[in-house]
Formats: C-alpha cells, sequence, structure tokens
C-alpha cells in the first residue's frame, strides 16, 4: 500500500473504536509525539492503552477533511468526537514498509477572537 492509503486504513481502523485493531497499523517503534503537552507515546500497545482509557462520553468518530501526501509523509487534518467532544487533530504521519512509524499530533483548540482585530476579519462559524 502506499503512504496515503496506509494513513486512511489507520483512519478507518480508529473509526472501529478497536484502538488495538488501529495500531496494527503501527511499526514495533512506533513514536507519537503530542507538542503541547511534551508527551511521546512510545509503541502501538501504549497507543491502543490511551486511546482506550480515555475519559469518552460515547463512540469516537473521525471525519478526515483533508489529506496530503508527500513522498512517506502524510499530513491530515481530522475531526474527532464523541459525541459530547468536538475537537481537531492535525497530525503529521511517516510511513515505512506499509506502517506507520512516527506520529507528531496537533490538538488547536478554539478560542476567541480578539476584538482589537474585529475591523480585519469575518467571522466564520
Amino acid at each position: 500500500m502506499k503512504p496515503k492509503e496506509v494513513v486512511i486504513a489507520f483512519w478507518k481502523a480508529m473509526e472501529s473504536n478497536d484502538f488495538y485493531k488501529a495500531s496494527e497499523w503501527l511499526s514495533k517503534d512506533f513514536e507519537c509525539f503530542w507538542p503541547q503537552s511534551g508527551e511521546l507515546i512510545v509503541g502501538g500497545a501504549h497507543f491502543a492503552e490511551i486511546n482506550t482509557n480515555y475519559p469518552a462520553n460515547g463512540t469516537w468518530t473521525f471525519h478526515i477533511n483533508s489529506i496530503i501526501r508527500e513522498d512517506n509523509s502524510v499530513v491530515t487534518d481530522v475531526d474527532v468526537s464523541d459525541g459530547t467532544i468536538c475537537a481537531r487533530a492535525i497530525t503529521y504521519h511517516t510511513v515505512e514498509n506499509g506502517l506507520i512509524t512516527r506520529q507528531t499530533e496537533f490538538w488547536p483548540d478554539d478560542f476567541h477572537a480578539p476584538e482589537w482585530r474585529s475591523q480585519w476579519v469575518k467571522i466564520v462559524e
């Protein structure tokens, strides 16, 4: 499979909410880095445990808004929700030999636009 197809298959497996199944798309030396919190997840088992034990209010859904591939690098913009929480994940994936070896994932939170720049922007909801 090409890197983009691997990443799409990973997100489809995440959609099943069987995070151990999703971790089958991760290499043995997989690392996932969350820069905002400084956390590094090492290995597919830890990835599956974190996602399985995350306090959710329902079944997780994943919707790919965009996906871009350049060689073995794939970037996804994904909406994530458990029915209560609605978040967005921007993930940089590195794919080698049909498996994801590394992810760097950003979880940008919404924030209110400062009033001082309202004359130059339009608010989009």
